[in-house]
């Protein structure tokens, strides 16, 4: 009994010094961007060149970039959910040009299924994830999770949402941006990208001088620059969501952090919190799950569509279709 306790303690130990040790090389993939050893290559995600146009609007009003969570592999990998509610958001708001092919776990938006070295165990990863064991596929949220502490990361956070930032306005000028315009942008980050979606948003205010806006959908971030720099947060949360509360690990969360970011953002009416009800993180009872309904028998799914849209309606200047104005619960609390 004795061996198979030890040997399963020592077990435990590999498994644990494995993942500090793949913790502690995560940065390698940022300070390799930062040294150009990627060149400056920035892939095309899951929409191949010259695609785009069934996605175009004739004279946007704006456009909304989309980053989905930890979970993804590539920037083609949307779940139903997701693919959804980018459906109908696509139809409440007719004038919003929607990128969805990002994925922002990367550097220069290369898909971990083709990485030159690891591909292969990332695509047997994906497929776990998707046929099982999904134990084995939870690698690929391990792996993404590094990469939203890298962004949140006084030290590397700076050159990854630099790098991130690029691909984002690569992705806005294949979809026909027009920097002169200065269409308003909303960059929307679910669960662990709504780090990515603050920590970028002071490189494209900087680079386009538009008009730039956050949207946190159950979002992970921690107290950064960005929140002062964009010019609003918007925060979703569900009462039931408990995976959002992560960000409150970060110090510069906290009440008495007076001086952090986000309590100066808050303190300056950056910031607004947006409660949504009786709704989950993602899977079933989350924000997109289109069969459970709130008392006044909407979908989930809709109510956050109506949310978004009434956001982007507000910084537009057009209001939303007859369907979407149910007014939004806005609270000032976390």
């Amino acid at each position: 009994m004795w061996q198979t306790l030890t040997d399963l303690l020592t077990y435990l130990g590999v498994i644990i010094a494995g993942i500090l040790v793949w913790a502690a090389l995560s940065p390698i993939e940022t300070m390799g961007w930062w040294a150009g050893w990627f060149g400056d290559t920035i892939h095309d995600g899951g929409i191949k060149p010259g695609n785009e146009t069934p996605r175009l609007r004739p004279n946007p009003d704006a456009f909304l970039l989309f980053m989905s969570g930890v979970g993804k592999a590539t920037g083609e990998t949307l779940s139903f959910r997701e693919q959804e509610f980018l459906r109908r958001l696509a139809r409440a708001v007719p004038r919003l040009v929607i990128v969805d092919d990002i994925f922002p776990y990367s550097v220069n938006n290369m898909p971990l299924t083709g990485q030159p070295v690891f591909a292969r165990l990332w695509r047997w990863a994906l497929q776990r994830k998707l046929n099982g064991p999904r134990l084995a596929g939870y690698l690929i949220n391990l792996r993404n999770i590094w990469q939203v502490l890298i962004s949140a990361d006084k030290r590397y956070g700076p050159v990854y949402n630099q790098s991130l930032a690029e691909v984002l306005l690569h992705s806005l000028l294949r979809y026909r941006y027009d920097p002169d315009a200065r269409k308003p942008i909303f960059i929307m980050g679910y669960s662990g990208a709504g780090q990515f979606a603050v920590g970028c948003a002071p490189y494209l205010k900087e680079w386009l001088q538009a008009p730039v806006y956050v949207i946190s959908l159950g979002g992970v971030f921690a107290s950064d620059p960005g929140l002062l720099v964009a010019d609003h947060v918007y925060h979703l949360i569900g009462d039931r969501d408990r995976s959002h509360r992560y960000g409150l690990l970060a110090p510069g969360r906290w009440p008495f952090s007076v001086a952090s970011d986000w309590n100066r953002a808050r303190r300056q009416g950056k910031v607004t919190i947006i409660r949504m009800g009786d709704m989950d993180h993602s899977g079933r009872g989350g924000y997109l799950d289109h069969q459970r309904y709130l008392p006044d028998g909407r979908a989930f799914v809709d109510k956050t569509v109506e949310t978004i849209a009434q956001i982007i309606a507000t910084h537009t200047g057009h209001t939303p279709a007859p369907q979407l104005q149910a007014p939004v619960h806005v609270a000032q609390a976390a």
